[in-house]
């Protein structure tokens, strides 16, 4: 498999320095090497162009959203490139960077392709709009944007519209919701398996349900969108929002593992690595050996 790797050093959804780090520290663990190994062809595009904003000018382009003129220039970019690497016939790898950048990845994809699902796995939902979030970090609302749902800025980036129907997204492992995203989980009937239920059931249970609903759908593509805020906040110190209460380092190789082996997987976001909140890479080598276990059943 041709996998193209597209670096997106961002930090503005998230408005915390570091995860902008996050794809040359992947670099420096000889990712290519990594991923390489496993007979796939690894083409490095290096790092998408990301403006230099002040923070004093954070609010400049909207009063309740941080950076949202460079966010939306980084990821109207980045949608271009995801779409031209799947036309191209290669597995898009995006690597952040902070998962404000999954807007840009699923607008991409969604040109592509015709007929996918999103799985968007991480603690959070990242379905608030600057109505509902507290914080107004973008990152906390792509996904809301991606469904067409919140400021015409975002939900029409590289071409006016959802990128994405509803029902064909599953977010997984969520487990610090806002109450605005709890209405729009309620109101649109939104495919949420949080970590409770998969406590509950076990991840191979809710992973199975996910992938058999979404071959049910006759579904013939996937955009795995994964957070490492998807993993308990005690495996991953690298990460800017961790959560306690998550999956272990073996739920999350298990995820991968299956997602990879249904042969959907299309196009792939790996996000929220920071180098600068780490201890010892503890989270850079696991990214790493998640990366190296992923494209190991990518075949």
């Amino acid at each position: 498999m041709d996998v193209s790797i597209i670096g997106v050093p961002i930090f503005y959804g998230a408005d915390k320095r570091g995860p902008e780090y996050g794809p040359d520290k992947l670099r420096e663990k000889k990712v290519v090497e990594v991923i390489g190994k496993h007979n796939h062809r690894v083409f490095d595009f290096g790092d998408l162009f990301v403006p230099n904003v002040k923070e004093y000018n954070k609010f400049f382009s909207h009063p309740k959203m941080k950076y949202l003129e460079p966010i939306v220039q980084v990821n109207n970019n980045l949608a271009h490139i995801v779409y031209s690497s799947i036309k191209a016939g290669s597995f898009p790898l995006v690597l952040g960077g902070d998962h404000s950048l999954g807007l840009g990845s699923v607008a991409g994809v969604s040109r592509a392709l015709e007929n996918f699902a999103v799985v968007w796995v991480d603690a959070h939902g990242d379905i608030n709009t600057h109505e509902t979030s507290e914080s107004g970090n973008v990152h906390g609302m792509s996904l809301a944007k991606a469904m067409g749902i919140g400021f015409p800025d975002l939900t029409d980036v590289y071409y006016k519209g959802p990128k994405i129907d509803h029902e064909n997204v599953f977010i997984v492992g969520a487990r610090d919701l806002d109450k605005g995203e709890y209405d729009l989980i309620k109101r649109e009937q939104l495919h949420v398996y949080t970590a409770k239920r998969i406590h509950e059931y076990g991840l191979e249970h809710v992973v199975n349900e996910v992938i058999n609903d979404i071959k049910a759908r006759n579904i013939n593509a996937i955009h795995l969108s994964f957070d490492l805020d998807f993993i308990d906040a005690k495996f991953v110190p690298g990460t800017g929002t961790p959560v306690a209460d998550g999956m272990s380092i073996e739920d999350a190789e298990t995820l991968l593992k299956m997602f990879a082996e249904t042969k959907l997987v299309k196009s792939m976001d790996f996000v929220e690595l920071n180098p600068l909140l780490d201890r010892n890479d503890t989270t850079a080598d696991l990214a790493i050996d998640l990366l190296d276990w992923t494209f190991k059943h990518m075949q």
